[in-house]
Parts: structure tokens; sequence; C-alpha cells
């Protein structure tokens, strides 16, 4: 087998205290293997997800980006069109409400593009009929739509009077939503904080028993010596002034060079696989961490878990992220098959409603499959917001 190279971090289960065939693992000792453990459970989630997004992402996104391009130009069409009709074709007045309410709602699906012909269209049919037909519809939709978004959320929308339109409505909803998820994320950061505490009041006897301790200021200090003694170790063991081969020399600077910015950042973990590697050359042994004592590993506890809460908000972020570019619940222990037929519908999803607008855009040449398809889209639009 091909040696690691030397960019390739070992597995933290190298950095494990193992037990003798004499004696098992202290209280502490397992904390420190267990909190080892779930470092590097969660530094692989977050590397499979970054690996999964970068080859999925792009790729994703532009193709949801030519979907609605592709849609918007077909609404755009069916736009034109249909006003067009509107100033020629034989409608009763119900089919010319029906017209007049279907091009609003492609207008405001175009808002966005700052298109001259759509803004010069949305002015055409602001008239003060036409608003008071519309406020009417909009209201309409509005409380249909409040419904179902007090459904999802599980509560009354605030202040539901202040909003009109269905877009005022969905956009209320969105915040109380957001509202909701940043107050569940404040009520996790909250227990978190509460269970730090718990811990850090417990007193010592009962504490050791478990293999924690309070981080009190002398344990915070016991840390920061802990890391300072492994420093010191690694300095003196690779200083490269004492190495008289130019190679070997050479070797001790990079890694030294690494000590030093692991050193800086309080990286123990960094640390401990620098004297690891340290230890396996000047002893020509593969075997595990060297013992430690448990109040140092205790100590060196405190900076694990830290380092566990830094990496499950550094998740958490990211999948918030990943969902929210992406268009589709992403989370790191889904399967990645799963994650990826998600995309894939979702895109297909995308395609389908613009092939459906453009179906639609031919369908309608004809004046009676107009007036029917008028008929269908205002039923429609009745049963989706209800």
């Amino acid at each position: 087998m091909s040696e690691t190279p030397s960019h390739v971090a070992p597995s933290l289960s190298t950095l494990m205290v193992q037990a003798s065939a004499q004696e098992k693992l202290s209280p502490a000792q397992q904390r420190f293997n267990d909190l080892l453990a779930r470092i590097e459970r969660l530094s692989g989630q977050i590397q499979r997800l970054e690996a999964w997004s970068d080859k999925h992402r792009y790729a994703h996104i532009q193709a949801l980006r030519e979907s609605v391009q592709l849609s918007q130009a077909h609404r755009k069409s069916l736009l034109l069109f249909v006003h067009e009709r509107l100033q020629n074709a034989d409608f009763t007045d119900r089919q010319q409400r029906m017209a007049r309410g279907l091009v609003r709602g492609l207008i405001a699906h175009l808002a966005a593009t700052n298109d001259p012909q759509v803004q010069a269209l949305a002015t055409w049919y602001l008239s003060e009929a036409d608003e008071q037909e519309a406020a009417e519809e909009q209201a309409e939709a509005a409380h249909r739509l409040r419904e179902r978004i007090e459904e999802a959320l599980g509560q009354p929308l605030e202040k539901p009077s202040q909003y009109q339109t269905p877009e005022e409505m969905m956009q209320a909803g969105m915040r109380q939503w957001q509202r909701q998820q940043e107050a569940d994320e404040a009520r996790k950061a909250a227990k978190r904080a509460a269970r730090k505490a718990q811990k850090q009041a417990q007193k010592k006897s009962p504490a050791a028993e478990k293999g924690e301790v309070p981080a009190t200021p002398t344990r915070e200090l016991d840390a920061k010596s802990a890391i300072r003694t492994i420093f010191r170790q690694l300095a003196s063991s690779l200083h490269p002034d004492r190495e008289p081969e130019e190679q070997e020399r050479l070797r001790k600077t990079a890694l030294m060079s690494e000590v030093n910015a692991a050193y800086e950042k309080n990286d123990l973990i960094t640390l401990l696989r620098l004297q690891m590697q340290v230890t396996q050359v000047n002893s020509q042994s593969t075997a595990g961490t060297p013992r430690m004592a448990d109040g140092q590993l205790i100590a060196m506890s405190l900076l694990l878990k830290e380092q566990v809460a830094a990496l499950e908000d550094d998740l958490d972020q990211l999948e918030n992220r990943l969902s929210r570019e992406l268009c589709v619940p992403v989370r790191a222990d889904a399967d990645e098959a799963a994650l990826s037929q998600s995309l894939q519908r979702m895109q297909a999803d995308q395609r389908h409603g613009a092939d459906s607008l453009a179906t639609d855009l031919r369908r309608i040449q004809n004046d009676a499959e107009l007036k029917r398809w008028l008929k269908e889209q205002w039923q429609l639009a009745k049963a989706t917001s209800a």
C-alpha cells in the first residue's frame, strides 16, 4: 500500500487513547475519545456535503436559471397575445374580466424583469376600474392564501389586515416563518448554553467521575498549559537548526511551520496529529497517541468541546445556505443519492412549468381554445388559492 500523502489528515481514531489488556479506559479517557469521534463525524459530514455541493451546485443553479428565463419568455409572449386578443376578440364581459385578471397575473410574474413592454402594459391595466376589480380579486386570493399560510405555520398570521395582496401575504408568512426558525435556533442555543452552564456549575467530584470538570479559569489555564506543553515538545523535537542533514532540516522546517500555525489558532487536533507523527517517526512505531494523565486529558477535552460546538454551528450554517441556494431541503445526514434526486425533481418541475407555458401558447392561437383556456386558468387560480 502506498504511503499516505502528507496533506491527507489521518483518522482521528489514531489519536484516541487505547485501552490496555490490564485496565479499562478511565472516564476522562472515554470522554476524550468520544469528543474526538464527534469531531471526526462532524468534520466528515461537512466535507462530504461540501464535496456534494461542489459537484452539483453550479449545474443545478444554471438549469434552474435557464428554466426560469424560458418560463419568463413564454409568459411575456402569453401576456402580449392575450392583451392583443382583448382588443380584438369577441369576449363576453365575464371572459374579459378573466382575461384581464390573467394579464395582471402575468404582469406580476414579469414585474422583476423591468421589461419596457411589460411596464407599459402594467400602466395600461391600472385604470380605476381595473384597480377596483384587481383589488377585489387580490383581497379574495390573499384571504385564501392566509388560511393556507396559517395552517402551515401552525399559528395565526400576525396583523393580517395589513396585507392586501397575495404577494404581501406570502412575504409576511415568510417573514413570520423566518422568525420562527430564528426563535427555534435561539432556543437551541439557549439550551446548549444552559447545558454548558449546568456542567460548569457541577461539583468537582461528580464531574470527575464522568471525566468532566467545570470550565473554571483554572481549568482553562490547564487547557492552555496542555497546548503549550505539546507545542514545546514539538518545538524541541523539530528544531531545524539541530539537524545536520539538509533534507531532514527542510522537512522539520515545514513541520515547524505547521506547529506554529496550529499553536496560534489553539488547534489542539493538529498539534496532537503532529505529535503523533513525530512520535511515530522517532520510535519507528505505529502506536497511537502516547498516554496522558487524566488531568491533562480533562483539560484538553475543554478545547475539544469548543471545537465540537463550532463544527455543529458550521454544519447548521452550511445546511441552511445550501437549502436556500438550491431550493430543496439539504441535510448532512441525508443520503447523497436522495439529495441528488431532489435536485433532479426540482429541475424537472421547472422544465415542466416552462413546457406547459409553451403548450398553452400554441393552444390559444384559436379563439375558441383561448376562451376555454381562460376559463380553465380562472378555475385553476381559484382552486390553487383555496
